[in-house]
């Protein structure tokens, strides 16, 4: 798909169609629309008792779009449990490119100058799609997926799309969805005009916990 551009990435997503590659050196990439789609309902995100208390006393800090590249490259970073990743060069340049127009965002950890963890997605409407998190410490990306409900909830959006369930977000209160229903929910979120910065760039974890349980 080597004429698969910016215009076309954003008509996927809201298509509810996203982009993987085989591993970070592949030079193709292939869409995917999958039949159960992994979304987290804002209104019932859930938070631990022990992760509340590190978000609420954590020295590290969370900032927003101040490193997207960074992020993304720290995402396609392997892993012990991730030896490859689908974030390949041509799809980073794509989501530099978004980022650009200001349809990508990063939520970033920090422990001084040292980036250690986040997310990043795509904002488009009221539909925040995520697309791959990273923590090399412990709680790092948790702490970020926190940050990023209650920055959503502050901005009116109404979908949290986590593209597939997985073990580790189904403690925050994620579910699948069948593919027609997700794409009706996906057509009345572009709908909405959200703002992504409603908050500002950088709140407390007392702040954004303060949100969740509003």
């Amino acid at each position: 798909m080597a004429d698969f551009g910016l215009d076309d990435l954003i008509t996927c997503y809201k298509s509810g169609i996203f982009p993987m590659s085989d591993h970070r050196e592949d030079e193709t990439l292939f869409l995917v629309d999958p039949p159960m789609r992994g979304i987290l309902p804002l209104d019932s995100f859930h938070v631990s008792s022990r992760l509340g208390r590190t978000i609420r006393h954590t020295p590290l800090e969370v900032r927003i779009d101040t490193a997207f590249t960074q992020m993304i490259e720290l995402c396609a970073q392997s892993a012990e449990d991730r030896p490859n990743t689908w974030i390949s060069h041509p799809i980073q340049s794509l989501y530099q490119a978004l980022f650009g127009r200001g349809l990508a965002h990063s939520v970033e950890v920090w422990d001084a100058d040292q980036l250690v963890g986040g997310l990043y997605g795509v904002a488009i409407g009221g539909a925040f799609f995520g697309e791959s998190m990273a923590s090399r410490v412990t709680d790092a990306s948790k702490i970020a997926l926190v940050h990023l409900v209650a920055r959503l909830k502050s901005g009116q959006f109404s979908l949290l799309d986590c593209q597939f369930q997985t073990d580790h977000l189904k403690q925050f209160g994620t579910i699948e969805t069948p593919r027609a229903l997700y794409k009706k929910r996906l057509k009345k979120a572009l709908e909405i005009k959200a703002d992504f910065h409603a908050l500002p760039r950088q709140i407390s974890g007392i702040e954004a916990m303060a949100i969740i349980r509003a």
